[in-house]
């Protein structure tokens, strides 16, 4: 088994909390991807540090998790757990993805996530299955259990935490790359997903935590990206993702919805 997780220098803190949780689970390679410009510091902690700097129009996310898993895979790891740096583990995320795993090997596996409050501060003697509060747009079944998402529920699959088999991702062939910076690169995955007949399924007990860093709702430091990347999307799929954040940019006068697209508002 490998963890697959994206990190930066301005969320080193968050990556070494983290990998403090991962570093003794026996025979797991833990992959960091670094997507900075500059290459990653000789202290990151992991067992494999890659880099994949920045494009022109931002960070390539996409391209970094393709990068993390092709070095799991030539590692031999026939289970991959993708996890950002901004995510710690619960006590039992690494052995409900496995066990899940084993019962779906040809499934898209997804567990849930609490989003820490400010005050909550991890290290490694935090009880966090005391903190455990899951995200409630995502369903949360009972530890041990696996439910199988809707499709109304494809949209609702995030790259923060998820688990599948090597011969599952070959099989969806990884993430586009033509996204390049934030947004709609993982719901065009669980698209393409569910379109070679992979299906999305909530793994109870794989609990992921979200550690809290500053950031702004709508992401305005992601407007254009989310516009770019969007477009992209709607223009395979039919129809736009991401629509709260557009929404909350109309509403803003920034952006504008126009014969079934969305644009920055024109200026007067």
């Amino acid at each position: 088994m490998a963890t697959i997780t994206l990190a930066s220098r301005s969320r080193a803190l968050h990556l070494g909390r983290q990998q403090e949780r991962l570093r003794d689970a026996p025979g797991l390679e833990r992959i960091v991807v670094w997507l900075d410009t500059d290459p990653p510091p000789s202290d990151v902690p992991a067992t494999l540090v890659l880099h994949v700097p920045p494009a022109a129009a931002g960070m390539r996310l996409a391209a970094a998790r393709n990068a993390g898993a092709a070095a799991a895979i030539e590692r031999g790891c026939d289970a991959l757990v993708f996890l950002d740096a901004d995510c710690v583990p619960g006590d039992g995320l690494l052995a409900a993805y496995a066990s899940a795993l084993q019962a779906r090997p040809d499934g898209l596996l997804s567990g849930p996530v609490t989003y820490l409050p400010e005050a909550a501060l991890v290290d490694e003697t935090t009880d966090l299955s005391a903190l455990t509060d899951p995200h409630a747009a995502r369903p949360s079944p009972p530890d041990g259990t696996v439910q199988d998402a809707t499709e109304e529920q494809q949209v609702l699959f995030w790259s923060l935490s998820f688990a599948l088999t090597d011969h599952t991702w070959r099989r969806i062939g990884g993430f586009d790359e033509s996204y390049v910076g934030y947004g709609a690169e993982d719901t065009d995955f669980a698209m393409r997903a569910s379109a070679t007949s992979v299906t999305l399924s909530w793994v109870g007990g794989a609990h992921a935590y979200h550690q809290f860093h500053p950031t702004s709702s709508p992401p305005w430091q992601h407007l254009d990206d989310i516009l770019r990347n969007g477009r992209l999307f709607a223009d395979r799929w039919g129809f736009w993702p991401m629509r709260g954040w557009l929404e909350a940019f109309e509403a803003a006068g920034a952006v504008e919805h126009v014969h079934g697209s969305w644009q920055r508002t024109a200026a007067p």
